[in-house]
């Protein structure tokens, strides 16, 4: 029992208006920058797949396999060139393992180590796609140059 937070009730109805109301435009965004995405990583770094449907996903997210990387290193080297990005799947983002649900749709492990999932939001521009996409190549390449640890004799 108590008081009912009635700022609180107007601002979440308010909140909701606004997502409702801006729901078809936004999705559009992010489906035409996903796709900018998805396309532009397939067409410039070799031996990727892309997790899930082509097309019948979220509008605002993406995620490939690497082959021959984990994810890891791939996050750091976004990370130092201002690119917010997680690996595997959102229900595995705090584990060490490889994706549950990336094994479950086919991945091999070693393969779904190697993931990148990018998510898209209101405020994400096609300059900002055109920087993640002049980054990822470069440093894809360079990861799959050095040694590996479990290639020692």
């Amino acid at each position: 029992s108590g008081t009912e937070n009635v700022p609180g009730i107007v601002g979440m109805a308010e909140a909701l208006r606004l997502a409702a109301e801006e729901r078809e435009s936004l999705s559009a965004q992010c489906l035409y920058l996903r796709d900018r995405i998805i396309a532009g990583v397939q067409d410039t770094v070799e031996h990727t797949y892309l997790n899930g449907h082509p097309t019948l996903r979220l509008p605002n997210n993406a995620n490939i396999c690497f082959d021959g990387i984990e994810g890891e290193p791939v996050l750091l080297g976004l990370d130092f060139s201002g690119i917010s990005a997680s690996s595997g799947s959102a229900c595995s983002s705090a584990s060490l393992e490889p994706s549950h649900v990336l094994t479950a749709i086919g991945r091999p492990a070693a393969l779904a180590q190697g993931s990148l999932r990018l998510s898209l939001g209101r405020d994400n521009t096609e300059e900002e796609v055109d920087y993640l996409l002049s980054v990822v190549p470069g440093l894809v390449s360079r990861l799959r140059a050095m040694p590996s640890l479990s290639a020692v004799d």
